[in-house]
């Protein structure tokens, strides 16, 4: 179970993440976008989303970097193992509450009004749900992980990432000792890659491109058949 787990399930998972954003965004065009309820409960929105937003942006960049960034990089920059795991502890620790507490919010805000509920598919929820869980997972691992302030831990989860992505057939070997509470947390995070693209979390992978090619536009449709005669010259 465990080397399906963690040797061939990521694969799936990260196929699926990846053919499945395509197809949609190829078949789906229109329904590539998170819905907006900002309207509604505004002051709790803005907070939530801010909170939310840069507390998992933080965590997604640190484990991108941190895990697939060979160890020999960091022994190079003359960075130990101990230092790393402090500072991924630090970090990661107050990303974690920041996105803790906005997560909270949104989830409290979306679930709470029945006018906010109404216009939200289960998905939203779900996906939501998922995601504050996997925090708190993220969390818990903090415990456990200042029992091993020396960055020897740390080193198997880097192997055990960049052994996937080399595809090392005994990658899910490097992380066969460490605690459950750490598989739990990797397991739910790959099962959040599996349905990432039937989510409304398919935003992340446009969003920030769509705001640099057309910062501060809004592109919006008319209905008239023709253009408004002289329009162009009164405003010029």
């Amino acid at each position: 179970m465990h080397n399906f787990v963690f040797g061939i399930y990521p694969y799936i998972a990260l196929s699926v993440l990846a053919i499945g954003s395509i197809a949609r965004y190829e078949r789906d065009p229109f329904t590539w976008k998170s819905s907006s309820s900002q309207l509604l409960r505004r002051r709790q929105f803005v907070v939530g989303s801010v909170l939310f937003h840069v507390g998992v942006l933080v965590i997604f960049f640190g484990h991108l970097f941190g895990l697939l960034t060979p160890i020999w990089v960091f022994d190079m920059l003359g960075i130990s193992h101990g230092a790393k795991q402090l500072l991924a502890v630090v970090v990661g620790g107050i990303a974690g509450v920041m996105a803790l507490v906005g997560g909270g919010m949104l989830f409290h805000r979306r679930w709470s009004d029945p006018r906010i509920r109404k216009t939200s598919s289960f998905a939203d929820i779900a996906i939501l749900a998922l995601l504050l869980a996997q925090l708190v997972l993220g969390l818990a691992t903090i415990i456990v992980s200042l029992q091993h302030l020396d960055g020897h831990e740390m080193t198997k989860f880097m192997a055990w990432a960049q052994g996937i992505f080399t595809f090392q057939k005994d990658a899910a070997a490097h992380i066969a000792d460490v605690s459950p509470i750490f598989k739990l947390h990797l397991a739910l995070g790959l099962t959040i890659f599996l349905v990432f693209p039937f989510t409304r979390l398919v935003h992340m992978l446009s969003a920030p491109l769509r705001y640099l090619l057309r910062p501060g536009y809004q592109i919006v449709r008319s209905r008239r058949q023709t253009p408004l005669a002289g329009r162009s010259t009164r405003h010029s």
